[in-house]
């Protein structure tokens, strides 16, 4: 704590104890109230302004410093000054005293709190940016939350002072009644109880009218249908879309599902399903090379470029069926494979097969996905550009590949190209790959990149595409001098963008957030209440998981929102980069934690150590968790190594469901697995945390048994 600090801590505890040192607190009762109301009556009527200002100070005072007597000021003010001007001075004296402690409990201990429970703090803070003004002044009116600690609980958050203040003085100000009471038997009168229901049930009322008049004024363009042909109509068959359609037709809801290309989206044509098979050969192939580590003396391997990418069409179709139109419409979903646009927040058009039909549907959700960024880099259009969308498409391998980024899909393409036999240059314009891990994760993976033969290019950024005598080549800038790169195909990875346009998004007004997604709120809800939008076109996550994930919600409360609505949960979100070796991740990395200023510690078990990683020939890598300081409970888990994102479901679940590392322990692991990893990182932690003291009077002990 700052010096400053400590001074003002100091300082308010010396008021605080001359107020009970020297009894101050018997002046403010309802018996010396009604002893010396004539006197106080009297001082009033000869000298008002003085009596306001005194009255004024004290009332400041005792809020400011949450001492007690505050209920018996208000009385007072009520009969002093009158039901009027009472409530004036009250308002205005209780809302200044609130905000000086809420200044106070801000500058003293938010920072302390903050770095103690930051995760926590961080949803909170992001519900008080968006409806903090409301949450303080229903707790204003709802009599069972303590005056006191409203003050010094909302200084802990982000609320502004200026909101506080004008929220805080609204509050005081419904608060009339009190200054008509003449006793505290007055608290338990049927009309100041009856008053105190309408005042707690009045915020609630509020959000709903509020709502309501939003509603009807984003509606107000639109004729809502007599009747709808659909519950929900959903817009994309990609993760989302399919589990949206999926949740809704099985608890019997009437909805239609409209995807332009091809049902599973994405990840079942482009990315997830292609990626892995084409990354399960490049492995085996990384196998047989390697195979004097495993006692054999040769492997002789032949392989066409052509066969592979045939076999990852192969696999593709094998997995089709799992997202088929017909297994859809079998589980009740009605599925038009056409172009869908939206008209209205209850109509959507579709044009499939040269005709064309309109829907009405009381909700919609928007899956549409999202689709390779192409960066406005002079000459990018000259020279043929590969996508993750594209890449598909290749029969012969390329001689000299580019791989513009450094993220997870550059890095998995860049190492599998460069395990088939490409001259793989991979560029990065940050100073190491996979930049949201941390540095000991990208320093392990770029010295495998470079160990396979990969030219890492970190801190290179990309300026100009030329063709030079027919070559192309790329030219990239490096601490302020021009590095030539030559190539023969060129791989753009560097980030996705949400599919927005085309489908009515901007005629209907529906808002698109700074980073470019649809915007939605924490029921996956536009600014339209009944049109949703799950995966990568809503954002924050673009993984197929996730997208899932969000698609529950929307389905639920698209069909059931009108009586409960249920948040998006993100407290526990796992994902994994499958390059060798896998990085897997759930929860906070240390450099997470340390920009979020959360106080953590680590426990990191090396799986150079673990049999089995040892007898599969594949000791490389670690297990790291960070945990809350002296406690076994869970804040984030790093895994780099051989299958790290199966490895990462224990912590899932354990982080899901509240179990420390002590319970994680204490569960049996077969051996040898990976696995046990686990085990061993929890007794990492226990090893830390062993009570020392308790130990040594133990070893005294078996010393005295031995004699």
């Amino acid at each position: 704590m700052t010096p400053s600090r400590i001074a003002l801590l100091i300082f308010i505890a010396a008021l605080i104890a001359a107020f009970f040192s020297f009894d101050l607190q018997s002046y403010l009762t309802l018996e010396t109230l009604k002893t010396q109301q004539a006197a106080i009556a009297g001082y009033r009527n000869d000298h008002p302004g003085m009596a306001i200002a005194v009255y004024g100070l004290i009332y400041v005072a005792v809020t400011g410093l949450s001492l007690p007597g505050a209920a018996i000021l208000t009385l007072a003010g009520g009969a002093v000054f009158g039901l009027l001007w009472g409530t004036v001075i009250v308002s205005f004296a209780s809302s200044i005293g609130a905000t000086l402690a809420f200044l106070a409990a801000r500058f003293l201990f938010r920072d302390a709190v903050k770095s103690k429970f930051g995760d926590r703090l961080q949803a909170i803070d992001a519900g008080i940016a968006k409806e903090g003004g409301l949450y303080l002044f229903t707790l204003r009116l709802v009599p069972v939350f303590p005056f006191f600690m409203i003050n010094l609980a909302m200084g802990l958050t982000n609320l502004k002072t200026s909101t506080f203040y004008w929220v805080s003085q609204a509050g005081m100000l419904a608060g009339t009644q009190l200054g008509q009471l003449e006793s505290l038997a007055g608290i338990l009168s049927p009309g100041l109880l009856g008053s105190f229901v309408l005042l707690g049930v009045f915020p609630l009322i509020a959000n709903k009218i509020v709502a309501a008049v939003k509603a009807n004024k984003i509606y107000a363009k639109w004729t809502k249908p007599a009747h709808f042909d659909n519950n929900i109509v959903v817009i994309g068959a990609g993760s989302g879309g399919l589990v949206t359609s999926y949740i809704a037709a099985a608890v019997k809801a009437k909805v239609t599902l409209v995807e332009k290309h091809k049902m599973g989206g994405d990840c079942l044509n482009t990315g997830c399903v292609p990626s892995k098979a084409l990354i399960r050969s490049a492995k085996l192939l990384s196998q047989f090379n390697r195979a004097a580590e495993f006692g054999i003396k040769k492997a002789d391997v032949e392989f066409d470029f052509a066969d592979v990418m045939e076999r990852v069409q192969s696999v593709i179709k094998t997995v089709e069926p799992h997202d088929s139109v017909q297994r859809y419409s079998d589980l009740g979903v009605a599925v038009i494979e056409g172009e869908a646009k939206i008209l209205s927040p209850w109509e959507v058009r579709v044009s499939t097969g040269g005709k064309i039909h309109t829907l009405t549907t009381r909700s919609i959700v928007i899956a549409a996905g999202a689709r390779p960024f192409v960066p406005p880099i002079p000459g990018i259009e000259a020279i043929g550009y590969l996508t993750s969308d594209s890449i598909w498409s290749l029969r012969e391998l390329p001689k000299r590949l580019l791989v513009l980024g450094g993220g997870p899909i550059g890095s998995e393409l860049a190492q599998s190209f460069a395990r088939f036999g490409s001259a793989v240059t991979q560029v990065e314009k940050a100073p190491r790959l996979l930049v949201r891990e941390d540095s000991d994760v990208s320093d392990i993976v770029m010295a495998k990149f470079r160990q396979e033969g990969i030219n890492v290019l970190v801190e290179h950024t990309a300026r100009e595409f030329i063709i030079d005598n027919g070559e192309k080549i790329l030219l990239a800038e490096h601490q302020g001098e021009v590095l030539r790169i030559a190539f023969d195909q060129v791989l753009l990875a560097i980030g996705r963008v949400a599919n927005t346009q085309g489908y009515g998004l901007e005629e209907l007004g529906v808002e698109v957030s700074a980073k470019g997604t649809v915007a939605v709120n924490e029921f996956q809800q536009t600014n339209f209440p009944n049109i949703f939008a799950v995966g990568d076109v809503a954002g924050p996550y673009q993984f197929t998981h996730t997208a899932a994930h969000q698609a529950w919600y929307a389905a639920v409360n698209a069909l059931f929102g009108s009586f409960k609505k249920f948040r998006t949960d993100y407290s526990v979100i796992p994902w994994s980069t499958f390059i060798d070796p896998e990085v897997a991740r759930v929860g906070l990395n240390e450099q997470e934690a340390n920009e979020q200023g959360i106080a953590y510690e680590t426990s990191t078990y090396h799986l150079d150590d673990l049999d089995r990683a040892i007898a599969d020939g594949e000791a490389h890598g670690f297990v790291k968790v960070l945990t809350q300081p002296g406690k076994d409970r869970i804040l984030g888990v790093t895994i780099v190594g051989e299958h790290a994102g199966d490895l990462l479901a224990e912590f899932v679940l354990a982080m899901k469901h509240k179990i420390g590392l002590n319970k994680l322990l204490g569960t049996i692991h077969i051996y040898p697995t990976m696995a046990e990893a686990n085990k061993y990182v929890a007794g990492v932690w226990k090893r830390n945390h062993a009570p020392q003291g308790l130990l040594l009077w133990v070893a005294r002990f078996h010393d005295w048994q031995r004699g």
